[in-house]
């Protein structure tokens, strides 16, 4: 008889990480979740409830030491959990370097110790800062908030752990994720979020800027399967850019989504478009997004319920809610 492999989710009762569990079990794995509940929800884990293959340990990742059963025996570890959101990174740089640094590494040593095949690390895209398009992998790095420098200091932390102690690992730099089960948090943040609790509430969206600027937007269960082929592939030390590498113009979610507009002023240190050049990951892993915008943008609407309680957000709150990333970000241009 076969032995399913084990996986270790970071983060997967979150976001991505929920998307990322969801494949796995129906790829025959066992899963085990490590979360400890401030940005996931058990909500989003519900439909595996009763599953025997799934087991979840709520857990802050930094309280994890080598040898710890939740990594016994496990062939891939998926590292998701962290924490998000730039306005809440340039008030509370520390929380963000812990979580998203030291928390890493934690992982990184269970993983080692545990004798992993693959670590997988869900870095980000906010590492390029404003980036010339489409953006490869070889692009300079200049992270332009403390969000985005945490999420590389961490890719770094994996791959120096690759090249010291031989671990396996790959990293997969997120551009533009969406889909069902997105984040609703406190702070104010993705466009998805924000814009689906104004329809909710039959507010007008808060369009930044004349709606014209692109995000290279990729949902997330097309991410999963590009995680699980960094997982998979025979290729180590590698990192590859995701997206769907098609952007879509703001005006374009306003479009498919149905509403009045209001616009509210640019910011600071914000692309105005980001474009993931996919060449690396379609040709080395094989790996193509399969879900389109505008059947992305459906899927959304059909579960809009699930924002009912994400945080109404209109221009006096966004105002103030940004006036942190403002002066930080002006500041740089002095």
């Amino acid at each position: 008889m076969t032995t399913r492999p084990i996986a270790v989710v970071t983060g997967g009762a979150g976001f991505i990480g929920s998307h990322m569990v969801d494949l796995l079990l129906a790829r025959g794995h066992r899963v085990r979740v490590i979360d400890n509940m401030t940005g996931g929800r058990p909500a989003n884990l519900a439909h595996h409830a009763g599953n025997p293959d799934l087991d979840v340990v709520e857990r802050d990742i930094r309280s994890f030491e080598p040898g710890d059963a939740a990594f016994e025996g496990a062939a891939h570890v998926f590292h998701f959990a962290g924490i998000g959101d730039i306005v809440p990174s340039i008030e509370r740089p520390l929380d963000y370097m812990s979580v998203n640094v030291q928390g890493t590494v934690h992982m990184l040593e269970c993983a080692r110790h545990a004798g992993v095949s693959k670590f997988v690390y869900a870095a980000s895209s906010s590492c390029y800062g404003l980036a010339a398009v489409p953006t490869r992998e070889d692009h300079p790095i200049a992270p332009q908030y403390p969000y985005a420098l945490s999420k590389y200091q961490g890719e770094q932390a994996a791959f120096h752990w690759h090249q010291v102690y031989g671990l396996p690992v790959n990293a997969v730099r997120i551009f533009n994720a969406y889909g069902i089960r997105s984040r609703t948090s406190g702070a104010y943040g993705a466009v998805f979020g924000v814009f689906l609790k104004q329809k909710l509430a039959g507010k007008p969206f808060t369009v930044v800027g004349d709606g014209t600027q692109t995000r290279d937007f990729i949902y997330a269960s097309d991410l999963a399967t590009a995680f699980l082929a960094a997982a998979l592939t025979e290729e180590t030390g590698e990192v590859y850019n995701v997206g769907a590498g098609n952007p879509q113009p703001v005006n374009r979610l306003v479009e498919l989504l149905g509403g009045e507009v209001i616009h509210i002023p640019k910011r600071p240190g914000e692309p105005d478009c980001t474009w993931a050049d996919i060449t690396k990951i379609r040709t080395r892993l094989g790996w193509e997004p399969k879900v389109s915008f505008e059947e992305g943008v459906s899927r959304i609407l059909a579960n809009i319920d699930y924002w009912r309680d994400a945080p109404l957000w209109e221009p006096a709150s966004i105002a103030e809610a940004t006036k942190t990333w403002f002066a930080a970000l002006d500041r740089k241009g002095e």
